[in-house]
């Protein structure tokens, strides 16, 4: 027989063999499921979503209600639950409550933080001036601190947790606690390393720091990864023109909230420009703290060894808490494209 056909001859032979053989695999009922379904098993896999938790001081900045807004458009990222923080419990989680609930996620848990101040309400009252906490349809739990540490315990994943705000809640969560930092990890909008506000070319006392130095003290000491975005790339975004106009003019529910808020939010402050939220946004902070939950490739990302001090900077210090600092954007237009294209649903 010639080499050729040998060659055909023997690859005919096996492709008899091998359909036999998947033949006999039928019969017992153990066929290979086809590459479709094997695709889809796989990018189900892939795309499971991470568990979070937000401690927020929502209320105060507008910021932290377009930090919530991003967070529930992102399907990477399963929030468990809400707590408020630094003071104005009932505030923080009657506006966390009537947000999750108009965005249709009631199954969000919210939570009562640390009753510390300050207390009362804030600049966005007018909107959840009706509203009250026992029409929300989801889980409200009282003890704030308590609910971060079961969440987070009771987790089959390791449990992504967003701070944008001052952390005496997380602070009481490991002294009671001190395990979830070995089941949790830290995303914060804290400090300024090079930049300060409004890219002034020194750092600076931020003000999620300097408003409770002693917490985050306790949060770098404990052996959970960190991960900031400092003022010098948080304070650099903001939205106007056609960026501003799609997520302004947008029908969707969610980003159309966070609109009417700011509207609000600007309307309280004598100093604002009347027309300032029809032509822009102020300072987004805190979405910078969620991208960096899903994907921190538009950043550039350095591992620095940081110490709070006392009067609420945060300064390299060659013995202090290695941390994963976003210390300058590679591509800030992009990331503003993301954040209005998240808000939207249109590219």
């Amino acid at each position: 027989m010639s080499a050729p056909a040998l060659i055909n001859f023997s690859a005919a032979c096996f492709s008899s063999w091998r359909l036999g053989f998947c033949l006999a695999l039928l019969g017992m009922g153990l066929a290979f499921p086809p590459a479709s379904a094997r695709a889809a098993e796989t990018a189900a896999v892939k795309a499971a979503p991470i568990p979070v938790i937000l401690d927020t001081d929502i209320g105060d900045d507008i910021d932290d209600t377009w930090a919530l807004a991003l967070l529930l458009k992102s399907p990477e990222l399963d929030l468990k639950l809400a707590v408020g923080d630094y003071g104005k419990a009932e505030y923080r989680a009657r506006l966390l409550a009537k947000l999750l609930a108009r965005s249709g996620r009631g199954d969000v848990s919210v939570g009562l933080g640390l009753d510390v101040a300050p207390r009362g309400g804030g600049r966005q009252d007018a909107w959840v001036k009706d509203y009250e906490l026992k029409s929300y349809p989801g889980k409200v739990f009282t003890n704030g601190v308590q609910a971060i540490i079961d969440t987070i315990m009771n987790s089959p994943q390791r449990v992504t947790l967003i701070c944008i705000g001052p952390v005496p809640n997380i602070a009481a969560a490991l002294q009671r606690e001190p395990r979830i930092a070995r089941h949790a990890r830290f995303i914060g909008m804290d400090g300024s390393v090079r930049l300060g506000y409004g890219g002034a070319p020194s750092p600076c006392a931020e003000w999620n720091v300097k408003a409770d130095p002693k917490s985050l003290q306790q949060v770098f000491a404990a052996p959970w990864d960190i991960t900031i975005t400092p003022l010098d790339t948080c304070g650099r975004v903001s939205l106007a023109g056609e960026k501003y106009r799609r997520v302004r003019d947008t029908t969707d529910r969610t980003a159309a909230d966070v609109i009417a808020n700011y509207r609000l939010w600007l309307g309280s402050d004598p100093a604002s420009s009347p027309n300032a939220a029809d032509q822009h946004s102020s300072t987004l902070f805190d979405p910078v703290a969620v991208y960096l939950a899903l994907q921190p490739e538009l950043c550039v990302m350095e591992r620095m060894n940081l110490r709070v001090t006392d009067e609420g900077f945060t300064v390299l210090d060659p013995q202090g808490r290695p941390v994963n600092v976003a210390t300058k954007w590679k591509d800030l237009g992009a990331f503003e494209d993301f954040l209005v294209t998240r808000l939207t649903g249109k590219p």
